[in-house]
């Protein structure tokens, strides 16, 4: 992949690349420190020595974040590394598949390869463990969705892999959707209320309203909600709020939500489960830089 193919696939992904650029290089002055210094490399390899490398898969998972590793290894090389997929953001990955071939200096390959693999090993596991509740609700008519329940400085990132692995995304932060939750509703009075100073304040921002029983979720599309956040419902209850709203507004489950549980709240009719631990309770799928043998002349 060249720069100019990077950039390409990043907008492509709805991913902004100068976003991507400050989160790489934001990582590489953590591991390399303000001379940009990978002491045990500069000392054991020559500058001029080149190498051949794979990315690959030491678990089963979903990969998600191949562009992104690519520019790690573009900034540290100076655009001197050569980066090949073999498979695809999305695809279905086994132990030992390689991902992707890396030619170049083997010194910027080695100092790139821990920021890469950060990076790509945390965006595959949010996309895998997406993939597991996808799978789950496949077939239910309703969609997972993440939460701003992620790592700081990862946000974009990892609501990317939400995409890759199934997932859709909710808002990406406080300035794009209002969201009236419990404290808002206390301070302000009421749902109604609440909604009215937000739309008021707001007209253009999609609002959307927590509730907690049937009685708040009624009041909340009579006052012109038009997405609501079931928190911590019974299947019971949701069923029941599912019918009072009568499709006037789309509808969330959300809270201790769990996959032998989400199939349940599926066939409550709700459009969407948001589940918080797409992100914040993710582990990593395991993926490792193998450098290529080197053969005698």
């Amino acid at each position: 992949m060249t720069q100019s193919s990077i950039v390409d696939e990043l907008l492509g992904a709805q991913l902004a690349p100068g976003e991507v650029l400050r989160v790489v290089n934001t990582a590489l002055d953590e591991d390399l420190g303000p001379q940009r210094l990978d002491v045990t490399s500069v000392a054991t390899i020559p500058v001029e020595q080149h190498d051949t490398g794979d990315l690959v898969a030491r678990a089963d998972g979903v990969v998600a974040g191949l562009a992104v590793a690519a520019m790690v290894f573009d900034v540290t090389s100076g655009g001197a590394t050569a980066f090949q997929r073999r498979v695809t953001d999305g695809d279905r990955v086994t132990r030992g598949d390689v991902l992707a071939t890396l030619s170049g200096p083997t010194r910027a390959l080695l100092t790139a390869e821990r920021t890469a693999l950060n990076l790509i090993c945390r965006m595959s596991g949010v996309a895998t463990h997406t993939r597991r509740w996808a799978d789950c609700l496949a077939g239910t008519g309703a969609t997972v969705l993440d939460t701003r329940k992620t790592t700081p400085g990862l946000r974009a990132l990892e609501k990317y892999a939400v995409r890759v692995g199934g997932g859709a995304n909710k808002r990406m932060g406080l300035y794009d959707v209002a969201m009236v939750k419990d404290n808002h509703k206390l301070a302000a009075g009421g749902v109604a209320e609440a909604y009215r100073r937000v739309r008021a304040a707001f007209p253009d921002v999609p609002v959307q309203v927590e509730v907690t029983t049937e009685a708040e979720a009624v009041e909340a599309v009579e006052a012109g909600a038009e997405f609501l956040l079931c928190d911590n419902m019974s299947t019971e209850l949701l069923r029941r709020v599912v019918v009072a709203v009568a499709g006037r507004a789309e509808m969330e489950a959300t809270g201790n939500l769990t996959l032998a549980v989400a199939a349940d709240y599926a066939a409550t009719g709700v459009d969407y489960l948001s589940v918080g631990g797409l992100t914040h309770s993710s582990g990593i799928l395991d993926i490792a830089l193998d450098l290529r043998a080197r053969t005698s002349d």
